[in-house]
């Protein structure tokens, strides 16, 4: 008699975000998401396999027809209550130590992101810090920050090092994320951002140099020995920062280095970061805020993804990007938290939530994006951000009747949030 990890079954609805293998979704299929109803009484089960992916996504009726006499390790009653994909948060930097919450007062003050810079603080206040922290510190930190959004529903998560601005600190802080990958039951993408600010002491040319002479090599070394997986480089193009032909340099290092291209771009001056990253085949542009009219179309026409950040732009006041016209002009839209010293949101939901009111976007459009979009962000479209047969099996329940209370309210949402599953297996539960 065959057997399986889990059985979910009875749900009001199932939310597959995809059904047909789509790596994402742009345009007006963002709004148009697969979705499985409860038939009268007939509700909708998930069948998870062995090794931890779907084997089926129907009503109950047709998986009892097709299953029942099969063995369970687990079965979750799922009666009125809504299933949606694990949520992937597509830009974070979750490794650092010293909060910045001295700084907030100023932000509210009036001062700008280079102002505080420039005063000493922002990513160089945190990079001191970061500098005098041991692996253990960062790692208990970095565990802490993970935990919490498993609870709030991220199942995957893409992680920037890049307060280190050293070849020394910057492993440190990849080192922390290899461990995390082995002890956290979330799944992580680690990204490489060494030129994240210009070390002080240096000019941009001695920090580009180092960046593509010092520390890639060095990380480079420590992927083929096995003891790191990056999987993206990151720079901060912008004015003041890594200007285009810096970013240029240093991308082209990456991806010689095997490294998928996944930057910050035009987010406090437009600097045809979209149009460069564009050029050069990146997987993913973060923020976007200034991003031009000749951007849009190129990251369209080169497919890709535009990661966009509300919590940024809501506690910097900066105008916010222009999703509309990305989404209406073919650009696959995704979000992530930006969760950092100077941003500091570990939830999603409250992410999606924002995005809706401060980008206009819809429920469906804000869904799309924080799974199958995201997904596509990091590289894992064809295995994460919809459930789907042979999909990986990252799913939350939700308790309420329709999946849209989980973004239509505003905190709290482990009221809502009844499971957390990855990979088949229960990895927060609210019953706990």
């Amino acid at each position: 008699m065959p057997s399986f990890k889990l059985l979910v079954k009875n749900a009001k609805q199932v939310v597959q975000v995809c059904d047909g293998g789509e790596t994402c979704l742009i345009g007006d299929s963002m709004k148009s998401l697969a979705l499985i109803q409860q038939n009268n009484e007939d509700g909708v089960d998930i069948v998870v396999g062995r090794d931890g992916t779907i084997v089926a996504v129907d009503h109950s009726s047709e998986i009892q027809k097709k299953y029942g006499a099969c063995e369970f390790d687990q079965t979750l009653d799922a009666t009125n209550m809504c299933v949606i994909p694990g949520l992937i948060d597509g830009h974070t930097h979750p490794v650092w130590a010293g909060d910045r919450v001295h700084e907030f007062s100023m932000k509210l003050a009036g001062a700008s992101y280079m102002d505080v810079h420039k005063a000493g603080g922002g990513i160089h206040f945190t990079v001191n810090h970061t500098r005098n922290a041991t692996e253990d510190d960062l790692y208990d930190l970095l565990r802490a920050r993970l935990q919490s959004m498993l609870r709030c529903g991220t199942t995957t998560v893409e992680c920037k090092s890049g307060y280190g601005l050293d070849a020394e600190t910057e492993i440190k802080m990849l080192r922390v994320l290899e461990r995390a990958k082995r002890e956290l039951p979330i799944e992580i993408s680690s990204t490489y951002c060494g030129a994240h600010a210009v070390p002080k002491g240096m000019t941009v040319k001695e920090a580009t140099l180092d960046v593509i002479e010092v520390q890639l090599p060095r990380i480079q070394d420590l992927m083929s020995k096995g003891e790191l997986q990056v999987e993206n480089i990151d720079v901060f193009c912008d004015k003041g920062l890594f200007e285009t032909e810096e970013t240029k340099s240093i991308l082209e290092a990456g991806v010689r280095a095997g490294l998928a291209i996944n930057i910050h771009g035009d987010e406090l001056h437009y600097v045809k970061a979209a149009e460069l990253a564009a050029s050069l085949g990146a997987r993913a542009v973060s923020h976007l805020e200034e991003v031009s009219d000749a951007g849009i179309k190129a990251m369209a026409e080169a497919g890709s993804v535009a990661v966009l950040l509300p919590t940024t732009a809501y506690i910097l006041r900066l105008k916010t990007p222009p999703a509309r016209q990305m989404i209406s002009e073919g650009v696959a839209v995704a979000l992530g938290s930006d969760f950092n010293p100077n941003a500091y949101c570990l939830s999603m939901p409250l992410t999606m939530h924002m995005a809706c009111v401060t980008f206009r976007m819809s429920l469906e459009e804000v869904l799309a994006a924080a799974t199958i979009n995201a997904a596509k962000s990091i590289g894992r479209a064809a295995t994460h951000g919809s459930l789907e047969v042979r999909k990986v099996a990252d799913m939350l329940i939700i308790n309420a009747p329709r999946w849209e209370h989980f973004i239509y309210q505003m905190g709290c949402h482990q009221e809502l949030l009844k499971m957390v599953i990855k990979r088949g297996e229960i990895v927060h539960s609210s019953q706990l």
